[in-house]
C-alpha cells in the first residue's frame, strides 16, 4: 500500500485501480497514466471565486436536470496513451475497467448534465462543462496538458478564469476542437452556449 506520495515513481504509468489504493494526504491527478501534484490549498480568492461560481450555477440548475460539482470531485475520462482505448471508450467510459482508466482530474467545478455518467465515486466521462480557476500554482504544461484531455474527452464548454487580470475565456467544442471566445473581462456579462439562459456578470465574479 502507498502511505507516502514520495513512494510513487513519477516516471512509471499509473491507472485509476492504483490511484484507489493511495493513501496520502496529498491531491494528485492522472494525466493519461502520469501523476500530476496538485497545489497546495487555494487561496482565499480563489475559493471565494468557486463558492460564488458554484452557487450561481447549482441556483439556475435546480429545476434542469443538470448538476454541479466542486472540487474534490474525481472526473474520470476514458483519455489514455493508447488512442485505441481513448477512440473505443469515448462516450462508454462506465464499462472502461479501473485499470485501463488513465486519466483522474479534479476540476474545481464541473456541471453534468448526463446523470447516468454520474456513480458514487464521482463522474466517469466527460462533463458538459468544466471551469478552472487559475492559480500561481498552475503551469503552462500542466495547462496544455488539461485543455488537449478535455477536448479529447468530449467536455462541450471549458471556461478558464484568471482572477489576477480578472479576465475569463470559454472554449466551446466544434466539430471536436475546442474554439475560444474573446476574453471577457470587467464591464462584460459571460454566458454559456452549453446553458443557453446562463449568464453572469464579471464585474460580480471578480468583486
Amino acid at each position: 500500500m502507498i502511505t507516502k506520495f514520495e513512494q510513487l515513481d513519477h516516471n512509471q504509468t499509473y491507472s485509476y485501480a492504483d490511484y484507489l489504493l493511495w493513501r496520502f494526504d496529498e491531491r494528485v491527478e492522472l494525466l493519461k497514466g502520469k501523476i500530476m501534484r496538485m497545489s497546495p490549498a487555494p487561496n482565499r480568492s480563489h475559493q471565494k471565486i468557486v463558492s460564488f461560481l458554484n452557487g450561481e450555477l447549482y441556483t439556475f440548475l435546480k429545476t434542469s436536470n443538470c448538476e454541479v460539482y466542486p472540487s474534490p470531485f474525481d472526473v474520470r475520462l476514458p483519455v489514455s496513451i493508447d488512442l485505441n482505448i481513448s477512440k473505443k471508450y469515448k462516450g462508454k467510459a462506465k464499462s472502461l475497467p479501473d485499470g485501463k482508466m488513465m486519466t483522474v482530474v479534479q476540476p474545481d467545478i464541473c456541471v453534468v448534465c448526463n446523470t447516468d455518467i454520474l456513480d458514487d465515486r464521482g463522474c466517469v466521462g466527460a462533463p458538459d462543462i468544466i471551469l478552472e480557476i487559475l492559480s500561481p500554482g498552475n503551469t503552462k504544461i500542466e495547462m496544455k496538458d488539461k485543455f488537449e484531455i478535455y477536448q479529447e474527452a468530449g467536455v462541450k464548454e471549458y471556461w478558464i478564469i484568471e482572477p489576477q487580470d480578472q479576465f475569463v475565456i470559454i472554449y466551446t467544442l466544434i466539430k471536436g476542437v475546442f474554439v475560444g471566445s474573446r476574453p471577457y473581462t470587467i464591464g462584460h456579462n459571460v454566458s454559456s452556449i452549453v446553458l443557453p439562459d446562463f449568464s453572469l456578470s464579471i464585474d460580480e465574479l471578480f468583486k
